[in-house]
């Protein structure tokens, strides 16, 4: 009987290539794709071709990223941002274009939303914390009752000011920073993508600094009068982490080469 289980490497006869379904099982198994609330179907999506070669990774599906992972010569396009989201849609206009792209090109597509967010090794929040070195980490933001971010301590105390280039260099964009608490970060608390809601979980668990992705208006004041910074990095850089470092897991796994869209969307 062989292994499926997401440790064994003995699922694909030759490495390179892996059964579509084979593979699918593999990432529900790996994610844990029915852990956590999510409005998102995780998983497979959209059914393509039965053997799976290349692979390629977007943040967001769209036609444009599903027409460039079918160009790329990819048999199956990983998201972060699927096409549906716990409710029925027509088939028509923009969403037609999306479901007709894909199938026109055999392509499957998989999507991994909350799982991808918080998922201990390939997750967005995971690979953010690891490249700022982020130490001491516990769980932090608190989604329906799951923790999907962490929180920790830098290893050195570092400006506000310096803190924020230093996650420019790390995302590429310009960040958007609220000075409300002090002037520097040594404990910070991380939620890729709409995390504006955590800054007073951050201020309950003594962080001075959240970073997350995109501001929201109703939590514009939260930052000063809780006297918690936030640091926004953008809703799409702070989740280009997951997808990639799945990606690359599945290279290292199975020997599929793949390739990452980038398709910023300035949010």
């Amino acid at each position: 009987m062989t292994d499926l289980s997401p440790a064994s490497t003995s699922a694909q006869p030759v490495r390179g290539e892996v059964p579509r379904d084979v593979l699918v099982r593999w990432l529900n198994e790996y994610l844990n794709v029915g852990a956590l609330p999510d409005p998102s179907m995780n998983g497979l999506q959209i059914e393509g071709t039965d053997m799976i070669r290349r692979v390629a990774a977007s943040v967001d599906t769209s036609a444009r990223s599903l027409q460039e992972a079918a160009d790329s010569g990819a048999d199956i396009l990983l998201v972060h941002h699927g096409l549906f989201w716990g409710e029925a849609l027509p088939i028509t206009g923009p969403h037609r274009l999306r479901v007709r792209t894909a199938l026109m090109a055999d392509l499957n597509l998989y999507a991994a939303h909350i799982p991808l967010d918080a998922h201990p090794e390939v997750g967005n929040n995971a690979m953010m914390a690891r490249a700022l070195t982020l130490q001491n980490t516990e769980p932090f933001g608190d989604w329906q009752g799951h923790k999907i971010g962490l929180a920790g301590e830098l290893p050195f105390v570092q400006s506000l000011q310096d803190f924020a280039d230093r996650v420019q260099k790390l995302t590429g964009e310009i960040c958007l920073v609220h000075g409300g608490g002090i002037p520097h970060v040594h404990r910070l608390g991380i939620v890729s993508g709409s995390g504006a809601g955590a800054v007073a979980e951050a201020a309950a668990m003594g962080l001075d600094t959240l970073l997350t992705g995109e501001p929201e208006h109703k939590y514009f004041h939260d930052s000063f009068e809780y006297g918690v910074n936030v640091v926004y990095a953008g809703h799409y850089e702070t989740e280009v982490f997951g997808v990639r470092a799945l990606a690359a897991r599945l290279e290292d796994e199975f020997g599929l080469p793949w390739q990452f869209l980038h398709l910023p969307t300035g949010l």
